[in-house]
């Protein structure tokens, strides 16, 4: 059959489509696409699998046949046949730290997902639970065929678990396990050290960073990052000790202005997030004091926020949506069989 002949199918099929003839209001399923374009089942099954034996015209028509029907695998079949689910898992934890951190990084999974046979799905973490629980149940259900999380510890029992049981699985952050693993990572410790640069040189003489979390990977970075260069310039520091950057807005907000009223106050801030930094502009503002001369912020920038706010503040910018981008393709690779794990380790500069 040429191409024109099965164009020429298809085109006669649409009005018995759109009619009700060609399966009306059933679900679309394999036959209905062999239907509307003349070719046999086992035919459209590999052409929607992008089997390369068959001819990559008769591939592109019969997934625009597919998409115009509104045809969807049958998952349970699908799952029996190869074993897999067509499913990525996103393992998040909601923290109101870092503005439009899940939808930055959704962006960039779907995009990487885009034009693959794989799903996106959401399973939320929440921190009065262990870690590994919604991973454990992930892996032993066979829910995903690979699992995508956040936030990870120096001895992360989730890398372990996968790890051991040869899951797929790439993590926004590291580890200190001695068997290398899959990552996706920011230089938190390049962060925080040019943001204390950045203050020591504009004039500041006492520093103040508020940090994540001790028990996350990332908090240990941006210590390090910031007690290099206060030791470099010998300038006088700070760590805040009653809140983390996982502490509500307002409790960080009323610490700072308790702070702010002391003597000896910071005058340089390092913030983490978007959330601390504006904690630090509404306590400087309550006390009085001018951003910019009195006070001084460098923030970490995850969403377009302050781009709107004035007085401008210095800002370092991470890239969510081209970690979550790096992430999709990564774990696509491991799916697929096994990856050096050099290639599959990847660390996003300030």
């Amino acid at each position: 059959m040429s191409l024109g002949d099965l164009g020429e199918k298809g085109r006669r099929a649409k009005p018995e489509r759109e009619s009700g003839q060609a399966g009306g209001n059933a679900k679309p399923t394999l036959k209905t696409i062999a239907e509307l374009t003349g070719l046999a089942v086992t035919t459209v099954s590999r052409a929607l699998a992008d089997a390369p034996q068959i001819a990559l015209e008769t591939r592109q028509r019969v997934r625009q046949v597919a998409s115009e029907i509104g045809y969807l695998p049958d998952r349970a079949a699908q799952r029996l046949r190869t074993g897999r689910t067509n499913v990525i898992s996103l393992v998040l934890d909601p923290h109101e730290e870092i503005l439009s951190y899940a939808t930055s990084m959704i962006k960039g999974l779907t995009e990487a997902l885009r034009g693959t046979p794989y799903h996106l799905v959401i399973t939320p973490h929440f921190s009065d639970t262990p870690q590994a629980d919604p991973v454990r149940h992930i892996m032993r259900n066979r829910m995903a065929d690979g699992i995508i999380f956040t936030r990870t510890e120096p001895s992360d029992e989730r890398v372990k678990l996968l790890m051991e049981n040869n899951f797929p699985f790439i993590c926004h952050g590291r580890t200190e396990l001695a068997t290398a693993h899959p990552y996706v990572d920011y230089d938190n410790y390049g962060f925080a050290y040019l943001a204390a640069r950045k203050l020591i040189a504009a004039g500041c003489r006492k520093l103040f960073i508020i940090l994540p979390p001790e028990r996350f990977t990332f908090a240990h970075h941006m210590r390090h990052g910031f007690m290099t260069a206060v030791r470099e310039e010998g300038v006088a520091f700070e760590i805040a000790r009653d809140v983390t950057l996982d502490s509500g807005s307002d409790d960080i907000r009323d610490y700072l202005f308790r702070r702010m009223g002391e003597p000896g106050r910071p005058d340089g801030f390092i913030c983490g997030g978007e959330v601390s930094a504006l904690s630090v502009m509404a306590a400087a503002y309550d006390h009085h004091l001018e951003l910019g001369k009195d006070v001084r912020l460098v923030a970490k920038q995850t969403s377009g926020l302050f781009d709107q706010i004035r007085p401008r503040v210095e800002t370092i910018y991470e890239d969510l949506a081209e970690a979550g981008l790096l992430m999709g393709r990564l774990l696509l690779k491991r799916i697929g069989g096994p990856q050096p794990i050099d290639e599959m380790r990847v660390l996003q500069t300030v």
